[in-house]
C-alpha cells in the first residue's frame, strides 16, 4: 500500500513540475471553438480524453467477449442435452 502511495505522490510531483514548466498560454482551435489555455492544461486534457476513450473501448470489448463466452456455453449445454436425449431415446 505504501508503494502505491509513493508512486502516486511521485506522479503528482512530476505533474506539478510539468505544469509549471509548460504554463505558456496557447490558443487551440477546433471547428468553431477557440480556447486559450496553458499548454500543460491542454495536454493533460488530451491525455485524459485518451484514457476515457481507451477505457470505453476496453469495456465494450469485455462486454462482447462475455456475451460470446456465455453464448458458447449455452450452445455446449444444448448439444450435450441433445446428445443425451438421443442416447436415451
Amino acid at each position: 500500500m505504501q508503494a502505491y502511495l509513493f508512486i502516486a505522490a511521485l506522479i503528482a510531483v512530476l505533474a506539478v513540475i510539468f505544469a509549471l514548466q509548460n504554463a505558456i498560454p496557447i490558443t487551440v482551435s477546433f471547428l468553431i471553438w477557440r480556447v486559450e489555455s496553458s499548454l500543460a492544461l491542454i495536454l493533460i486534457m488530451a491525455f485524459i480524453a485518451g484514457l476515457i476513450t481507451s477505457f470505453l473501448f476496453n469495456t465494450l470489448t469485455r462486454i462482447r467477449r462475455t456475451r460470446y463466452d456465455s453464448d458458447q456455453k449455452e450452445k455446449k449445454i444444448e448439444q450435450k442435452e441433445q446428445e443425451s436425449s438421443e442416447d436415451n431415446g
